[in-house]
């Protein structure tokens, strides 16, 4: 359910955290005002918004790395500690054996259940070359160790594999704090929060319920406001004819009223006196009839609601291929004692659109080189059509020139290409003034924009894709993955966006097993196939009703604090917290 300002939340419970009004500008650039909000202890809420509309601003404000303009925020109690995720692509490890940050020993517990299970048997020169999904694992794994009372996670999905992703699911449903999570990520928001707080030309609006609840009681909103201003204007519209009508009556009546007619007419019937009369009232019913409305609209004026960000693409792919442009026979790749995969056999047909699946560390990026002939096979041989135009976008946005704008970076001198750099621009959501600062000065999701615009600048015959979602607000996710489908040339993916991979992937190669194996079938196939683990299984067709059991579990607890033995509803909610624990065993022996 949509608030203005506030959502209605268990009455009963009493906020950890208030925020009142929360003012933030940069220079004189308004970020937001007037921003009102309370945070509860079992609140899972996912904060959404457009790149730039301040959301990260709004987290360190939380976290207190920035403070406010104006405001106030009060916290349950003091120290309040806070375990702040970071958004980047470039987390740090040389500070795991830093006195202020939690045992090594826990943070590498941490880490093992993420999948780095082998973390302590690793060379310094292996910590010192980690992947970005590594990376980012690592850190997860240091914020969980600190002990915190709350949680912002910043983007906390980008790089991680499906057992990473499934994982923080789980550790956020246990979690026993409030929680915040900045994500792009559909599918994770829908298993991991409850709130959503949207923040949108400086404004916050509270929605209850996960991302897909979201998405449709705002496009209720808009469809409601859109019949209501559609009824007004119409009322409007049937004043405003009414009014002209009266006023050519009017102008009529008042022609008339100094028309001359015959003496004996004008002795008769008054007939210049009539019409003045006549006027005189439709001027009066004029007046009256703008008035009112001019009331009603100052009362009750209904604002046609704004329409979400347009975003537009525009893709070419020139010529036809031959059927197969790209063939693996026996290909292996290793760096000194570490196989990645071997043996592998596969190709890829023009037009097909391929997911990448593997788990972090599997040779994925490195197979991506291969295709860019950055590095060569070990053994067998890969095979690339030489008339192939490949365009690249990786998870690196860090490689622009960061004192060069956006058109400098594109390095574009044609009339007609640097305006139509500038639409594509706009269409992306940048503002004219994005377009003359820095690169330095941009935001990633800002950075991403500028990629995907000197890709879309191109001609090419294959895309390949490595994380193309990361740091997209989510109306360019859904405008860039419906424009992808329409693309008729080859697509290669790799990305943790489970919404993304399934909507456009229609053939897999799977990394497993130091393998490469091609899957003629898309990820909703591949998840449910035959032959997969009893735990895979009980993750793939139980796991959204685990996550309801696990939401209640913790609002319970919640209730619970506040209560003691004996009271009557104490020993409801404690006889359902055994049921739903013993239904959730259950669950998890299937």
């Amino acid at each position: 359910m949509c608030a203005n300002k506030f959502s209605n939340h268990n009455s009963n419970s009493i906020p950890v955290i208030m925020a009142r009004d929360l003012q933030k500008s940069f220079g004189d650039k308004s970020v937001f005002s007037n921003l009102e909000f309370d945070i509860y202890q079992q609140d899972r809420i996912g904060l959404v918004g457009l790149n730039g509309t301040g959301k990260t601003t709004l987290a360190n404000i939380l976290f207190g790395s920035i403070q406010a303009d104006k405001g106030t925020i009060e916290r349950m109690k003091e120290p309040y500690r806070i375990g702040f995720l970071h958004q980047s692509a470039d987390y740090s490890v040389s500070d795991i054996h830093d006195p202020d940050q939690s045992p090594v020993e826990e943070i590498l517990h941490q880490a093992s259940r993420l999948g780095l299970s082998k973390l302590h048997e690793w060379k310094p020169e292996r910590l010192d070359s980690l992947s970005g999904g590594e990376r980012l694992k690592l850190s997860l794994a240091k914020v969980w160790s600190s002990k915190p009372d709350m949680l912002i996670l910043d983007e906390p999905t980008n790089h991680l594999d499906l057992h990473g992703i499934e994982w923080l699911v789980g550790e956020i449903g246990q979690f026993s704090g409030p929680v915040m999570i900045i994500s792009h990520d559909r599918h994770f928001l829908d298993q991991a929060v409850r709130r959503i707080f949207e923040l949108q030309e400086g404004i916050l609006t509270m929605y209850d319920g996960n991302y897909t609840a979201y998405r449709e009681q705002k496009q209720k909103n808009y469809d409601d406001q859109l019949h209501q201003f559609n009824v007004q204007q119409r009322e409007i519209d049937r004043i405003e004819n009414q009014m002209a009508n009266l006023k050519n009556w009017s102008e009529k009546a008042h022609r008339e009223s100094t028309k001359g007619g015959s003496p004996s007419e004008n002795r008769q019937m008054g007939f210049k006196e009539y019409h003045r009369v006549k006027a005189k009232k439709m001027d009066q019913q004029v007046k009256s009839k703008m008035k009112r409305l001019q009331q009603e609209l100052d009362k009750n004026k209904i604002e046609k609601p704004a329409e979400e960000a347009k975003v537009h693409f525009q893709f070419d792919s020139s010529g036809k291929r031959g059927k197969r442009i790209i063939q693996a026979k026996n290909l292996s790749k290793s760096f000194g004692d570490r196989t990645l995969f071997k043996d592998s056999q596969f190709y890829i047909k023009h037009g097909e659109k391929i997911g990448i699946l593997g788990s972090n560390g599997a040779g994925k990026t490195t197979f991506i080189r291969m295709l860019l002939e950055e590095i060569s096979p070990s053994d067998g041989e890969l095979w690339i059509s030489s008339t192939l135009k490949i365009a690249y976008l990786n998870q690196d946005i860090n490689d622009l020139p960061l004192a060069k704008n956006a058109i400098e970076a594109l390095d574009l001198s044609e009339r007609e290409q640097i305006y139509k750099a500038r639409t594509l621009l706009a269409n992306l959501g940048m503002k004219e003034a994005k377009l003359k600062q820095p690169i330095g000065q941009l935001s990633m999701g800002e950075r991403i924009r500028v990629k995907l615009t000197d890709m879309l600048l191109k001609e090419y015959d294959v895309l390949i894709l490595d994380e193309p979602t990361n740091h997209l607000d989510l109306p360019s996710r859904e405008k860039f993955e419906k424009t992808l489908k329409e693309f008729s040339g080859t697509l290669i993916i790799i990305s943790h966006d489970l919404y993304f991979l399934e909507k456009l992937s229609t053939r897999l190669l799977v990394f497993e097993e130091n393998k490469i194996t091609r899957y003629e079938m898309n990820l909703k196939e591949f998840r449910m196939k035959p032959g997969r683990s009893k735990q895979e299984k009980v993750h793939d067709s139980t796991k959204e009703q685990i996550m309801v059991i696990d939401n209640r579990i913790n609002a319970i607890l919640g209730e619970l604090s506040q209560l003691v033995p004996g009271d009557r509803k104490y020993d409801q909610l404690d006889k359902e917290f055994n049921d739903l624990l013993n239904e959730k065993r259950t669950l998890l022996k299937q």
